[in-house]
């Protein structure tokens, strides 16, 4: 039998198209492989969050489908994931069940009847995670300017703002609505709307969602919007006031100090650490 030899050209573009689309998809690498496989180690494919073979290849559906999964679990939890894909009697020799996790390696059953083995790691490529900063005062402008190189995809909203005043950044929004995309969002009105934009930040369901100003007056907002029907519990966790306690006084140390508490907030969130040595997940007989 001949197999497909992927197309180098077509997996690149295709990774092109889906990184300027800002889809999540994974990378898909066979690491090793025992005994009969189609897919040999250095194969390649990109798999998007459905699941889906969008480029290159790995072998028959009996590997593509435990793959398809672990590369949306991989996605949803942005954390790579290595996955052991291996015949009934294999795992049972190892004392193993198909989506059981040990030490970092999960593991799949194989049910081709070439009894092949494969290790697969997957790793999932994000888009920048959406950054929404509300208001167009000193503070809004400092944090839009500071955070350009931190990998964010930015996004100011305030009615009657328009895209040619903010040239730096890469979407700019007429208006407070929630924006489910995102995943840091930071009220920086200023007594500029403030509750609309309050409103708008804890009904989008961010990761992070911070108010520039001081606790008195987030507390007696937040008193009037849930009296309003907000989710008091979405309120409860906004940090407020924003950033971190740097002392910051101008507009640039306050933008600053609430990077920070983001970057923060983002890589304790998106890091697990592990310290136990991975083990050989697959030993040869």
């Amino acid at each position: 039998m001949t197999l497909p030899i992927p197309d180098e050209t077509e997996f690149e573009a295709e990774m092109s198209r889906l990184r300027a689309a800002e889809a999540p998809f994974a990378v898909a690498t066979v690491v090793r492989t025992l005994a009969a496989t189609s897919a040999k180690p250095g194969a390649k494919a990109l798999i998007d969050a459905a699941g889906t073979l969008r480029a290159g290849w790995l072998g028959g559906g009996c590997a593509r489908t435990a793959i398809g999964r672990a590369a949306r679990a991989a996605i949803a939890e942005r954390q790579p994931r290595f996955v052991s894909i291996r015949p009934e009697e294999l795992l049972e020799a190892d004392g193993v069940t198909a989506g059981e996790e040990r030490e970092g390696v999960h593991f799949a059953r194989n049910g081709c009847p070439s009894k092949g083995s494969m290790d697969v790691f997957v790793e999932p490529v994000l888009p920048r995670p959406r950054l929404v900063i509300c208001g167009t005062g000193p503070v809004a402008r400092a944090l839009a300017g500071i955070s350009a190189r931190f990998g964010f995809h930015r996004v100011v909203c305030a009615p009657g703002t328009e895209a040619a005043a903010w040239p730096c950044v890469e979407e700019v929004v007429d208006g407070h609505a929630p924006d489910s995309a995102a995943r840091f969002h930071v009220v920086a009105t200023q007594g500029m709307g403030d509750a609309p934009a309050l409103r708008a930040a804890v009904a989008s369901a961010a990761d992070y969602v911070a108010f520039v100003g001081s606790r008195r007056k987030f507390a007696a907002l937040s008193e009037r919007l849930a009296a309003e029907g907000a989710d008091r519990s979405a309120l409860a966790r906004v940090h407020a006031p924003a950033g971190l306690d740097i002392a910051a006084i101008t507009p640039d140390e306050i933008a600053l100090s609430i990077l920070a508490e983001i970057v923060a907030h983002r890589r304790t969130g998106d890091r697990t650490a592990t310290t136990a040595p991975v083990p050989d997940p697959l030993p040869d007989r």
